[in-house]
């Protein structure tokens, strides 16, 4: 009887090995041995690759260590194909790389971010939309100027000289004004308009200049075409006020007036009312302003304590119109109203209302809802002009009243060898040394 299993043979006390009774080994093609039964395929399991590498040890693709393969040992590790999304390749090596699987074939991947392009795209899409957003404001802008003075019907005009002259007027119009913004502002009810100030402004390559023409300035009214008969009126050498010309026959006999009598050539016409003042002030959330030395005005309603403070649309319209609290009247009031306009462009032109949409839409609709200019005055004038008022209070500006050599009949006469040279300063572009009072 056989007590060796199944395909074993010999004698058990015969064999080579522990226990074995003969001397010398049996060669191998004698030895007994168990024959293995053929390997059931396995399935191969997919590894678990880790997302910057294949997660397993190079060591063990040689059968550990570098020693070389079992033999005859089966891992049951498929090499040939990579599994996973794209990492790594046949060679073992991990990373993010493309190289897909032993076939040599290319995994695709998602694409890196072209940043360069993308910054090209919003650099052309901010500049489309800030060149839209400009031309659309211009022509907003543009079509709320009142065009409304025809310099041309004004005769006799004297040459022009360098630079550009602006005549600005403050008038008391009411236009569009209610019964309680009237009240309110102390502004009456008196119909029609009159000047409340006058300024020439004059704007060169050597500083902004700053004149103002008291109101009560002793003028004559020389020769003139009337703005709406177009009948030519002579000169009878009539002595007036200056604001009774406005109040004669409007802008183009002011015009006619100042250049005759000062013999400097105006170039552009801009007035604005009561109303557009005070809401111009309003919407730029008000205008600070120093004041040396309290004052109260019943008339205008005016009171003020010395020292800094922001005045809304109501103070400031009094406190540019206040002159009866004085003692120099109206000489000092147009001081006043110097200060307060080249503070009113100094604190308007700034980044934080030129780029904040919410107080520069608001600013310009209040000005040009109530701006009357001439009919060649273009934005791009009245934007310099703003920035030459803003331009008075820096170190080459120059604010004055205009030179005074007394008075006649209450009207303040002008000192005519200094207003020559003053409008020879000013037709030349040189700085001005003229002092006013």
């Amino acid at each position: 009887m056989n007590d060796w299993p199944d395909r074993r043979t010999g004698d058990r006390s015969e064999r080579y090995g522990r226990g074995s009774a003969s001397p010398q080994p049996e060669g191998a093609r004698s030895m007994p041995h168990i024959q293995r039964r053929p390997a059931q395929p396995r399935t191969p399991q997919r590894p678990q690759v880790p997302p910057q590498s294949q997660g397993y040890d190079d060591r063990y693709q040689d059968g550990g260590y570098g020693n070389g393969p079992e033999p005859g040992y089966d891992s049951g590790y498929n090499t040939g194909q990579v599994y996973g999304s794209g990492s790594g390749g046949s060679d073992g090596r991990g990373g993010g790389g493309r190289r897909g699987g032993g076939d040599g074939g290319y995994v695709q991947g998602r694409p890196a971010p072209d940043w360069r392009r993308r910054i090209k795209l919003g650099a052309l899409t901010l500049v489309v939309v800030v060149l839209a957003v400009s031309i659309s404001t211009y022509f907003w802008a543009d079509s709320k100027l009142k065009r409304e003075v025809d310099l041309s019907k004004v005769i006799e005009r004297p040459e022009s000289g360098d630079g550009t002259n602006y005549l600005i007027v403050g008038s008391d119009s009411r236009e569009g004004m209610s019964a309680e913004e009237k009240k309110r502002l102390r502004t009456g009810s008196a119909e029609g308009k009159r000047t409340d100030s006058m300024m020439i402004l004059h704007d060169g390559s050597n500083g902004p200049t700053l004149i103002s023409l008291p109101r009560d300035s002793n003028v004559e009214i020389p020769s003139f075409v009337g703005s709406e008969s177009g009948k030519k009126f002579p000169g009878t050498g009539r002595q007036v006020k200056l604001n009774a010309a406005y109040a004669e026959d409007g802008p183009e006999l002011l015009v006619r007036t100042v250049e005759f009598n000062t013999g400097l050539h105006i170039d552009h016409y801009v007035e604005i009312g009561f109303g557009g003042f005070a809401k111009i002030v309003d919407a730029i959330g008000g205008v600070e302003m120093d004041i040396p030395k309290a004052f109260k005005d019943k008339k205008s309603g005016a009171d003020f304590q010395a020292g800094k403070q922001t005045l809304n649309g109501e103070q400031s319209l009094a406190f540019v119109r206040t002159r009866y609290a004085f003692a120099g009247s109206d000489l000092d009031r147009t001081k006043n109203q110097q200060k307060f306009l080249a503070a009113l462009a100094s604190q308007t032109a700034t980044p934080s209302t030129i780029i904040n949409p919410f107080k520069l839409y608001p600013t310009m609709g209040a000005g040009l809802d109530t701006l009357i200019v001439d009919k060649d005055m273009s934005l791009w004038a009245l934007g310099n002009m703003f920035f030459a008022m803003k331009g008075v209070t820096g170190g080459d500006g120059t604010s004055m009243n205009m030179p005074i050599s007394g008075s006649v009949n209450g009207n303040l006469v002008w000192d005519k060898a200094k207003v020559k040279q003053l409008v020879q300063q000013l037709n030349n572009d040189e700085k001005v040394t003229v002092k006013g009072n």
